[in-house]
């Protein structure tokens, strides 16, 4: 048993980091097992505990000894969509990458409807996991909320609105739209039909942001019969594409918000027998695989989806850190909490 020196009383995290030479964060770190710390360090560290007979307050104990070394990445939709949407399996390998180098094991958990999401919350409420990714999810997806209440470390993937409680990793979707409406303009095109993502998802709601933004900025008349709305699957791009072929059949180019809606736009547009690009250029977003083997190859909005994955875990093990020091994110909201990686427009021979 160690002793706690001639007082009686217990050595502070102060003690520890100032015997060990670091920061009282990088102890914290240490002892919460995260994986950002160089093997020095840590010995350092570990010396420094060892040294001083330090024992962690009471609630990170019980959280250390809570710890399960594992955390949940929780996709709110059916099965069926994750494997055929390419932005999941991006966002879980870089989880994976980045998990990678630590101790923690993965838990893949589809939550599409309310029995799910209830068998779900019991599971995480008994500190099953560390903490949680939430992959792709609707403004009024009711997990989201239980989960930010559960108070359990949780990055959320995309915002669900501009002020988002829970920190959160998301691309540029906002300006890598204006890139895809500014290329085919400055491709000569003049009617561009855009087919949104679903409008309850914040990210859907910025692309079609950034489609009127920049046609308003390029002098083009802003035309509702331009827009169909989509939901992200391939099925809803054939719908769309069909529904603005009726209604502005002159159209030039077409912006889908998804590669997936862009396969379907193409199945269409080439069963109407228009050619593409030469009479209706056709632009995607997400820089899928789907983008790079389609006849002719599409051009797309990359989705640094990898990276975000990565970014992601990142910010949960950070959480994770904070939590265990009995310390709420919420003390230091702001930029760091809400990270947006670029976008970049890929072309290709679509448009």
């Amino acid at each position: 048993m160690a002793h706690h020196g001639m007082h009686g009383r217990r050595p502070t995290l102060e003690e520890v980091a100032a015997r060990a030479g670091v920061g009282r964060g990088t102890v914290s770190r240490v002892i919460n097992g995260s994986p950002r710390v160089s093997d020095r360090t840590r010995a350092a560290v570990e010396e420094a505990v060892a040294a001083l007979g330090y024992v962690p307050n009471t609630a990170a104990r019980a959280l250390a000894a809570n710890r399960t070394d594992s955390i949940a990445v929780v996709v709110p939709e059916a099965e069926s969509r994750f494997f055929s949407e390419p932005y999941f399996s991006g966002i879980v390998g870089g989880v994976g990458i980045a998990l990678a180098e630590t101790n923690l094991q993965l838990l893949l958990t589809f939550a599409g409807g309310e029995r799910e999401q209830d068998k779900l919350a019991s599971y995480l409420a008994a500190h099953r996991v560390d903490g949680v990714l939430l992959v792709s999810v609707h403004s009024d997806d009711p997990l989201a909320d239980r989960l930010h209440q559960m108070d359990l470390p949780t990055v959320i993937s995309g915002p669900r609105s501009a002020d988002e409680p829970l920190p959160s990793v998301d691309s540029d979707n906002l300006s890598g739209a204006r890139a895809a409406v500014e290329h085919l303009v400055s491709r000569g095109r003049r009617s561009v039909a855009i087919i949104t993502g679903p409008l309850d998802v914040y990210g859907a709601e910025r692309r079609l942001a950034g489609y009127q933004d920049q046609l308003i900025a390029e002098g083009l008349p802003y035309d509702e019969e331009l827009i169909a709305y989509g939901d992200f699957t391939e099925e809803g791009g054939r719908r769309c594409m069909a529904e603005l072929l009726e209604r502005r059949p002159g159209l030039d180019a077409v912006f889908a918000c998804s590669d997936l809606m862009a396969s379907g736009a193409r199945q269409v547009l080439r069963e109407a027998g228009r050619r593409i690009p030469d009479d209706v250029a056709l632009v995607g977003f997400d820089d899928s695989v789907i983008a790079q083997h389609m006849e002719p190859s599409l051009t797309s909005v990359r989705q640094p989806t990898r990276d975000m994955g990565r970014a992601m875990t990142g910010l949960l093990l950070d959480e994770i850190a904070l939590a265990a020091e009995g310390k709420r994110s919420s003390a230091r909201r702001g930029a760091e909490r809400h990270l947006v990686l670029p976008t970049e427009l890929v072309i290709r021979a679509s448009s």
